[in-house]
């Protein structure tokens, strides 16, 4: 087998030490030295390897534990990092033990058989960085609502059931007051706002419970929680908004895709870093981020098989842009909703899981080539099927026959269809 890399050296790093091994032309027996993981440890680390001639290096993406030592063998400005993916190293067969796997990383690479994993820049990388403990302080947020509305539940408050929110600003006040001592139900309703007002028998009967002092102290503990974490999320956006300026061109020109946006753009453009000469093609994106479909053929035959492993804060990003497209008059809207009616709506999330395939192909595009997306329009199939309106019309006829309707069809008239395309042109394509 052809040596692809002369000067390698394989590293097996843990949280409190790393073994490296370093094969040299030559020589027939790697190196090996063993290095505590501290800073100045590592870069006299680095030292060493430049010393040696190093000029490639692989290891393994393990945890958080490999950042320091890759930052140390990056300041050399002298040695090409390979950060092998886990899953990759540990489907190749060979002598695993944790004294030669720095000596068998060194080998497979050498040969050239490790396949590096995206290391994002310094820009990304503090993007990155605080897009992920957003999302964490949402999330957090999120938990600490739900287990407000566990307690009022256990309360029998049930403001929930009446309100399409609970800690909209009605809610917010009525569970106030409760915490203060207030129990009559009557006053509690009065303290709805806007329309809500209209319920107020409803919300009568939902704040009519056994709420104890016990269940107010709970409640006190979850909202100043979920403030807590509401103000911590302000400031992060004041930080990701510092952090994303440099990359405000791209943002902007994904926010123009229908279900994308601010937090979604720079989500996307944390986790790829917005320059797509790393992924060459679109489904080399899909493929990274977990949103291609998996691939099992045998015998000619493809069979069923879940998506891919990937990014999965990409992937969740792009999971919620496709929900929100439902709500859309676009064309990844109507996709989302023929889906839906393709699948059953017992399967809705695979249909949202495709639409975000499409959304990830069509944001590849906006990057790649620099362009805003242009709208197509909630009628595209529609439109596109037009030149096929005999097929339609069959199909919804027996779609209304299967539910007891009795349809006839009547052609149109032809001059009342020359009149109709007069008073809506049809758009020239974009």
């Amino acid at each position: 087998m052809e040596v692809v890399h002369p000067r390698v050296a394989g590293i097996d790093v843990h949280k409190k030490i790393l073994w490296v091994a370093v094969r040299l032309p030559g020589e027939h027996k790697p190196i090996i030295r063993k290095y505590p993981t501290f800073w100045r440890s590592l870069q006299k680390m680095a030292a060493d390897l430049v010393e040696y001639g190093v000029t490639d290096v692989a290891m393994e993406s393990t945890g958080v534990y490999w950042w320091p030592v890759y930052h140390a063998l990056a300041q050399t400005g002298k040695i090409e990092v390979c950060l092998a993916n886990a899953e990759h190293l540990k489907s190749v067969p060979g002598r695993k033990s944790d004294l030669r796997d720095c000596q068998w990383i060194a080998e497979l690479h050498s040969f050239g058989l490790l396949r590096p994993s995206f290391i994002p820049t310094q820009q990304v990388a503090a993007l990155r960085a605080r897009t992920r403990y957003r999302k964490k302080l949402i999330e957090a947020r999120m938990s600490e609502g739900q287990r407000l509305a566990k307690v009022l539940e256990d309360a029998g408050i049930k403001i929930d059931s009446v309100a399409s929110r609970l800690l909209g600003a009605s809610g917010r006040d009525m569970i106030e007051a409760l915490i203060a001592g207030e129990r009559d139900p009557h006053l509690l309703a009065d303290l709805a706002r806007g329309v809500l007002r209209r319920k107020h028998e409803d919300l009568m009967m939902a704040c009519d419970g056994r709420f104890t002092p016990a269940h107010a102290a709970m409640c006190r503990l979850h909202l100043d929680a979920h403030d807590h974490a509401t103000g911590k999320i302000a400031e992060l956006d004041v930080l990701v908004a510092q952090a994303a300026a440099p990359f405000e061109a791209v943002i902007s020109r994904l926010m123009t895709i229908a279900g994308i946006g601010r937090r979604t753009a720079e989500v996307i453009v944390a986790e790829t870093g917005g320059d797509m000469s790393r992924f060459p093609t679109p489904g080399q994106l899909a493929a990274w981020t977990g949103l291609a479909p998996g691939n099992r053929e045998s015998a000619g035959k493809r069979k069923r098989t879940g998506a891919r492993k990937g990014n999965r804060h990409l992937k969740a990003a792009m999971v919620e842009a496709a929900w929100a497209t439902a709500r859309t008059r676009s064309r990844p809207g109507a996709r989302m909703r023929r889906l839906i009616r393709r699948f059953g709506p017992a399967h809705a999330k695979k249909a949202a899981v495709a639409v975000a395939h499409t959304l990830l192909r069509v944001a590849w595009a906006v990057m790649a080539r620099q362009e805003d997306y242009r709208e197509d329009g909630g009628d595209f199939y529609d439109r596109r099927q037009a030149r096929h309106a005999q097929h339609l019309a069959v199909r919804y006829q027996k779609t209304l026959e299967r539910l007891g309707y009795h349809v006839t069809l009547i052609p149109p008239d032809p001059a009342l269809a020359d009149v109709s395309a007069l008073a809506h042109p049809q758009e020239p394509p974009a």
